[in-house]
């Protein structure tokens, strides 16, 4: 049985780090190329959205999310900046899909004493 708290807690994060990853996305993939720090910490926000999500039981919804996440964390010097810009919104909409469908199942929490 899945512990419901774990995936509550997961779900929080992976929110959390998909609402960075919406902010931080610049308004073009040229300003994207441009700034480095902006590279960083979206792709932080992205590869700890993913992790949340692929340490849950439905995994396998989410190949193509573990895929970007595994170019972003082996390949990050070699990015093509153009392709995750206009990947992005596509990716966190998946994420979000996928956190509300998780939330769905889970039974409710009992009161905490």
């Amino acid at each position: 049985m899945t512990d419901a708290e774990l995936v509550i807690r997961k779900l929080a994060i992976l929110r959390e780090h998909v609402a960075r990853a919406r902010r931080r996305r610049p308004a073009t993939a040229d300003a994207l190329s441009a700034d480095v720090d902006v590279q960083d910490s979206l792709s932080l926000s992205i590869i700890v959205a993913i992790q949340e999500a692929i340490d849950t039981p439905l995994a396998s919804f989410l190949a193509k999310a573990v895929g970007l996440r595994n170019r972003l964390s082996h390949a990050y010097a070699t990015l093509d900046m153009d392709r995750l810009w206009s990947e992005l919104p596509a990716g966190l909409d998946a994420l979000d899909r996928y956190a509300e469908a998780i939330a769905r199942f889970l039974p409710p929490l009992a009161p905490s004493v």
